[in-house]
């Protein structure tokens, strides 16, 4: 873990609000992969290898005068050892490290060339809550969270949250987990399915990292138990002063109610921990009833990911 303490050093540097941008979010990534970094011109550079390809897991994060000529130091390492310029890549880039990199940035954009020898392209978004709305639910947009969540309490008298620990609970996570796959895989839409069950392997990889090193990562999770049946869990992390992210939450698909009532729990315990005034929930991962669940909780913003290509 020596390169947690290096990593989150450059990440001062950067201070953006994605929640891919902690030490926690790559190591997690990494449990499906092989990484590695460098420091080049003075930034902190994550390399991923997949088969014999490498790209970036991040930009070069350190003080933004110095990126640029890393970025194009990263692109020349990665294009000596890629077997061609099609790996290489640099995926998750902030909006704000684009910034003097490109000759335009248009709102709105999806994809656009910039110098001579670059493209780049807009991604996925992070979707941004502030942390009293998701604790309050206040007002018409929120009344139908409200409802599903007294009409959970009023279901389930003996519903207890449980702060979470690897050793004690490392068991029933991962059941409830495997649980919650099967039960997904039963009303998801065909075209889906793949993409899905591609994306599910590296999550139980993560999970079985998470609670490993659960300590170490300085995580935060509650489980939600009914009696004595676990039917929730959630993990999260503080990114900077004033945003928390929630890396992963899952919990039974059969109860109604309850992933309403646990994130509200969870956003509660993130909020008054971390005095922290946003919520990151992550991104849809390119789903659209993830879209349309992370939309129901009208995000007070949605930060935009690149992806910069080498020609």
């Amino acid at each position: 873990m020596h390169s947690k303490f290096i990593m989150e050093e450059y990440l001062k540097e950067v201070n953006v609000d994605l929640s891919d941008y902690t030490f926690a979010a790559n190591y997690l990534w990494l449990s499906s992969a092989s990484g590695f970094y460098t420091i080049i011109n003075e930034t902190f550079c994550l390399f991923i290898m997949q088969g014999s390809e490498i790209s970036m897991l991040l930009p070069p994060l350190g003080k933004k005068e110095l990126v640029n000529d890393a970025i194009v130091e990263c692109f020349k390492i990665m294009n000596e050892n890629n077997t061609s310029n099609y790996y290489s890549r640099i995926d998750y880039v902030h909006q704000n490290i684009l910034e003097g990199f490109t000759d335009f940035l248009e709102e709105g954009t999806v994809m656009f060339e910039m110098l001579a020898d670059y493209i780049v392209e807009k991604k996925l978004v992070d979707y941004v809550y502030k942390s009293e709305d998701l604790v309050e639910l206040k007002g018409n947009n929120y009344h139908s969270k409200r409802n599903e969540i007294n009409k959970f309490k009023k279901a389930y008298s003996d519903v207890r949250v449980e702060e979470l620990e690897p050793e004690k609970h490392k068991h029933i996570i991962n059941a409830l987990h495997r649980k919650w796959t099967n039960d997904r895989v039963k009303y998801m839409p065909k075209e889906e399915e793949d993409r899905f069950l591609e994306g599910i392997l590296f999550e139980q990889n993560a999970i079985k990292r998470l609670l490993l090193h659960y300590e170490e990562l300085e995580l935060t999770g509650i489980c939600l138990f009914i009696g004595d049946e676990l039917k929730g869990f959630t993990v999260g992390e503080k990114i900077n002063d004033h945003i928390a992210s929630i890396i992963i939450e899952k919990t039974d698909f059969e109860i109604l109610g309850c992933a309403q009532f646990l994130f509200r729990e969870f956003s509660k315990i993130l909020k008054e921990k971390y005095s922290v005034e946003y919520i990151n929930v992550g991104d849809d991962m390119g789903f659209e009833n993830l879209k349309k669940v992370k939309m129901s909780y009208r995000p007070e913003k949605l930060i935009a990911k690149y992806t910069i290509y080498q020609k």
